[in-house]
């Protein structure tokens, strides 16, 4: 038990700060696999969207610092690259 009262802010904090952040990275996970999902079954008109609504789960979550920069922009290029070759087909 920590002795002083902001030890205990803290602690507070950072179960707050971990809580969102499990939320955050979930949601980054869900998005992404159902936009490869979609490229997978080809399924065209969904592509687009579920492509766009991973990219800014991503983004944000780099801009909050949940996940490193270059993570995101590794996660964003593969997505792409697999959204781009199944446009193609």
């Amino acid at each position: 038990m920590p002795s002083k009262d902001t030890a205990e802010k803290r602690i507070k904090q950072s179960e707050k700060h971990h809580e969102r952040n499990v939320a955050t990275k979930s949601k980054i996970k869900t998005a992404f696999k159902k936009a490869i999902d979609a490229v997978e079954q080809g399924k065209t008109e969904e592509v687009k969207d579920l492509v766009k609504t991973a990219v800014v789960a991503i983004d944000t979550a780099a801009s909050k610092n949940i996940v490193h920069r270059n993570k995101a922009a590794r996660k964003k290029s593969r997505l792409m690259k697999k959204a781009n070759e199944a446009a193609k087909k």
